[in-house]
């Protein structure tokens, strides 16, 4: 019996963070412009026209980071362009600056 209930809060637990997952994938882009709006950064809207202007291709995936050195914030970006090469793209989310553009070599 105590085995069974073991089993039970295990799978439990584990069908809970499967869903909780799916759920913070869905909205990582809410959770981007709300703190945009909160810090006065430009929108997410912006920011990936400004980053697929610097490097033109199809975003992979797209994140609201704090600088690490620095004070303020960045958009990053992961772009792939034609040729299906990687790239990682940062914008200033105070400026809309392109801070960083270089080819992932992973």
């Amino acid at each position: 019996m105590k085995h069974t209930i073991q089993t039970l809060i295990t799978v439990t637990a584990l069908s809970f963070g499967v869903m909780s997952n799916a759920f913070a994938d869905a909205d990582d882009l809410h959770e981007m412009e709300t703190m945009a709006k909160t810090f006065g950064l430009i929108s997410f809207e912006e920011a990936k026209t400004k980053a697929l202007a610097a490097k033109p291709g199809v975003i992979d995936d797209a994140e609201l980071e704090s600088k690490k050195f620095e004070k303020g914030w960045n958009y990053e970006f992961e772009i792939v362009d034609a040729d299906g090469v990687e790239w990682d793209v940062d914008i200033d989310a105070k400026t809309g600056k392109v801070t960083k553009m270089s080819k992932d070599w992973f």
